[in-house]
């Protein structure tokens, strides 16, 4: 019979967010490098080892439900969308989860390195993945690399201004399309 925290019975059903939910305690406590994936897991009520189950990092824990909105957004443009409809598939129906939690309270959890780290390999993924779609729609390497640049910074100050705004107050396409618009039609400041 499998056994939890010393009590016979099943294992404790545990999700990515429920994993996720422990780090975010345990980096308003201890801060984010204080925190040990071994800490983590074992707030979560698993083992370490299983923690590997759900991510392969601190970083794809925090990202992950964000990182295969990306994914599925390449697949988008691998399909031929443009780069305003995978940015929008990306952004549509995306919940307040723990991502925008962590952008709400990077100081107190003494993550704004790491976030800002992260946040860029995610802007850049995004890049480059509108570039590819401007490409294939005409425009050259260097107009497809600066305007797939625009993209990914809307999608990245999108995320930012919906946590900072309280991310259930308005959904993350709202805060996209505003972005877009200036990617759109840039107003002279």
């Amino acid at each position: 019979m499998a056994t939890t925290g010393g009590r016979p019975g099943r294992p404790k059903a545990i999700s990515r967010e429920m994993l996720a939910e422990a780090a975010c305690e345990l980096f308003l406590e201890k801060g984010h490098d204080a925190t040990s994936v071994t800490e983590i897991a074992t707030r979560a009520g698993i083992s370490r080892s299983s923690f590997f189950n759900y991510a392969a990092s601190k970083a794809e824990l925090l990202w992950g439900s964000f990182d295969e909105r990306i994914a599925g957004a390449d697949r988008a443009v691998d399909d031929g969308a443009l780069p305003e409809e995978a940015l929008r598939s990306i952004a549509a129906g995306f919940a307040p989860d723990t991502l925008a939690l962590i952008i709400g309270n990077a100081e107190a959890m003494r993550i704004e390195e790491d976030l800002e780290r992260e946040a860029a390999v995610r802007m850049w993924r995004i890049t480059a993945l509108a570039g590819r779609s401007l490409r294939r729609a005409g425009y050259s390497d260097a107009a497809a690399a600066v305007r797939g640049g625009a993209y990914g910074a809307a999608m990245m100050s999108s995320i930012w201004a919906w946590a900072g705004a309280g991310a259930g107050s308005a959904p993350l396409v709202a805060h996209l399309d505003a972005a877009l618009a200036e990617v759109a039609s840039p107003r002279s400041r």
